[in-house]
């Protein structure tokens, strides 16, 4: 029998240690890096953001957001705290952003809920020393897919200087045939309204794909298509693919600076200085 290649446990040997590692730094992170939790940018219990601060005085920082993957219907902004030590080191808020759930929830409302999030970020980031005008957005696997859905308006300005998208998903009818089909069952509706190649995106946004040398053959794919949907639109785009990684140990290199996905995101942040 065929392995099915979105199912990443049957990919990825270490799965669960590596779940465990990020979860363990995530703790110590949330210990040790100045935050204020579970921010409310909406009604929900769910709709949360946890702010961490770099050292120093709080005026006129650059702010991250991160959008947590799972695809769509596991772990919490809780369990990726640990990328706050790449974007606080290199000198930026981070927002690590919460979401429900599927099935619970259809994707239509957490596209909603990301969305309310950067507006909340944009709206009130100044008051814990962020400079909206600063705004970057990185996210893993579904979190990438989400973030896709902050800067792909044409007509007016997205307020998102730059992305890091790793390991993401941007066309979903494949996943209809995966795994994913008894756990969250995505409808032909879903897949029209929500793959991200079926929309332009603002061209004043910088986008850097990436993807792990190790992943399988699906999500290369995917991300080459993203990034050449990208730049025939006229948005700017480079790519990546990270050294002997796979969709779980390049997540969890997000939060250490000195690899190869960490050094991405921090250049990605200081580049982005005006």
């Amino acid at each position: 029998m065929q392995s099915d290649p979105f199912r990443i446990r049957d990919h990825v040997a270490d799965f669960d240690k590596i779940v465990q590692d990020i979860v363990h730094r995530s703790e110590a992170v949330r210990a040790t890096i100045p935050m204020t939790a579970d921010v409310a940018y909406g009604p929900d219990q769910t709709e949360t953001i946890d702010l961490f601060f770099p050292s120093g005085k709080r005026s006129g920082l650059p702010v991250h957001m991160f959008i947590h993957g799972g695809y769509w219907r596991m772990f919490s902004k809780r369990d990726y705290s640990y990328v706050a030590t790449t974007i606080t080191q290199g000198g930026a808020i981070a927002a690590i952003v919460d979401y429900a759930l599927m099935p619970k929830v259809r994707m239509a409302t957490i596209v909603d809920q990301v969305r309310r999030a950067k507006q909340w970020v944009l709206a009130h980031i100044a008051d814990h020393g962020g400079n909206p005008a600063e705004l970057t957005v990185s996210g893993h696997s579904a979190g990438a897919h989400l973030s896709t859905f902050l800067f792909n308006s044409e007509n007016t300005p997205s307020n998102v200087r730059a992305v890091l998208l790793l390991g993401g998903l941007y066309d979903l009818k494949p996943l209809q045939n995966s795994f994913l089909a008894n756990e969250i069952g995505i409808t032909d509706e879903e897949v029209a309204m929500f793959t991200p190649l079926a929309y332009r995106h603002d061209p004043q946004t910088r986008a850097t794909v990436l993807v792990g040398a190790n992943e399988t053959p699906p999500f290369h794919q995917q991300a080459d298509r993203f990034k050449e949907n990208l730049l025939q639109q006229g948005s700017p785009a480079t790519s990546l693919v990270l050294t002997n990684r796979n969709h779980m140990d390049s997540v969890r290199d997000l939060g250490v600076p000195e690899s190869q996905a960490g050094d991405c995101l921090t250049k990605l942040i200081a580049n982005d200085r005006r």
